[in-house]
């Protein structure tokens, strides 16, 4: 019965050339869109490191001021500090969670080179953003003494950098000294890849860490914000204010990632019921054109389930010729480590691409094969 079907639809290749090319082009969509959405949900489901619910993140911006710029920013934050909705504040620099700010630095231990996300920040930063320290501990104000900077890592900088190794007290370029490991960092959202992370405690009085983050009590309002505001502006005459909201910030990362796989979704979508409408068409057709072919299989014994399997699986072998050819080319992506993804990636997104193109065909082919199955061998052989 197979050999029979691949013999017809290769007979017939001609007539089915455009839809052939509608269905492989369709599976290759499919295949990159499919791609996108395993990548992302496998980020997506890796832990986040740190919490973002009623945090604030404050930019300071001195303008023109220049006159002692590192001791006002401490004096601002020990003020916000002293708000009874607050619970806790940190200085850092631009580059806080969920901001479009980015900063990278190359680290080394052993010749071994990592490129990692900078971050320059307080003592009390782990604890504003609820960051767990499993190995070793956050830094302390009293750790700037010494030769090293302290430093804590996150646990891809461990892998990367010190393999098996004990990183606590381990001298990182040769300025750095490792005093505590976390575990995921993913600064810019859920969608982010669990990148390299290192974080460096920032010198006192600096004029680099002007921006605040702030987590106020569950329920603090916007007149809250009004006050905390006000307040700062009355103390840093000329300065410039930018109050973020975590949760806010977080939606715009987001939506870099998630308005493109939906545009995706959408010109995929619309090839698929073009697809869909043609082969609809086409098997209308032949089931026109092969009334008597089918009127002289149901005299000779032919069930009309028989005759409504054989249409399915002719749509089936057209589709699975369409797909041969891009899978020949969807497996050279895990063959040559296309965008450096694993090949598990790559084998589930064609195994959903081709499970929803099977879907669909056989979805169209249900109704004319049913109207195929309801001829009876009488009227068809009378018609011709």
């Amino acid at each position: 019965m197979l050999r029979h079907l691949f013999r017809l639809i290769w007979n017939k290749k001609r007539a089915h050339t455009l839809l052939i090319v509608e269905i492989w082009a369709s599976f290759m969509v499919l295949f990159g869109l499919a791609t996108l959405i395993v990548v992302n949900v496998s980020k997506y489901r890796e832990p986040l490191g740190f919490t973002y619910a009623n945090v604030w993140a404050v930019q300071l911006h001195n303008n023109q001021d220049t006159t002692d710029v590192g001791s006002k920013l401490q004096r601002i934050l020990q003020r916000v500090r002293t708000y009874p909705a607050v619970e806790s504040a940190s200085s850092m620099g631009d580059n806080f969670p969920f901001s479009a700010y980015q900063n990278g630095s190359s680290i080394t231990h052993k010749k071994h080179d990592v490129q990692a996300d900078y971050y320059t920040t307080d003592d009390n930063f782990a604890n504003t953003l609820g960051i767990a320290v499993p190995t070793g501990r956050w830094y302390r104000s009293a750790d700037s003494v010494g030769k090293y900077r302290p430093v804590v890592i996150n646990e891809q900088t461990r892998k990367e950098l010190f393999a098996a190794e004990n990183p606590l007290g381990k001298i990182i370029s040769d300025q750095y000294k490792v005093v505590g490991v976390i575990d995921n960092f993913k600064a810019k959202g859920e969608f982010m890849a669990n990148r390299p992370a290192l974080f460096e405690l920032a010198k006192a009085n600096n004029t680099w860490t002007n921006t605040m983050l702030v987590r106020v009590k569950p329920g603090t309002d916007a007149a809250f914000e009004a006050t905390m505001v006000k307040a700062i502006a009355s103390q840093l005459p000329g300065w410039g204010f930018e109050v973020d909201y975590l949760t806010d910030s977080r939606k715009n990362q987001h939506n870099l990632v998630l308005v493109p796989i939906i545009i995706a979704s959408v010109v995929c979508g619309f090839l698929l019921i073009n697809v869909a409408l043609g082969l609809f068409g086409v098997l209308n057709l032949s089931i026109t054109r092969r009334r008597s072919e089918i009127g002289l299989r149901r005299a000779i014994g032919a069930t009309g389930s028989g005759v409504s399997t054989q249409f399915v699986g002719e749509t089936w072998v057209l589709a699975t010729f369409a797909m041969l050819i891009g899978l020949l080319l969807a497996v050279q992506f895990p063959l040559l480590n296309v965008f450096d993804l694993q090949a598990g990636v790559y084998l589930t997104a064609m195994g959903i691409a081709a499970l929803i193109i099977y879907l669909i065909v056989t979805l169209c082919a249900l109704f004319p094969s049913r109207q195929a199955a309801l001829i009876q061998p009488a009227t068809a052989l009378h018609e011709e």
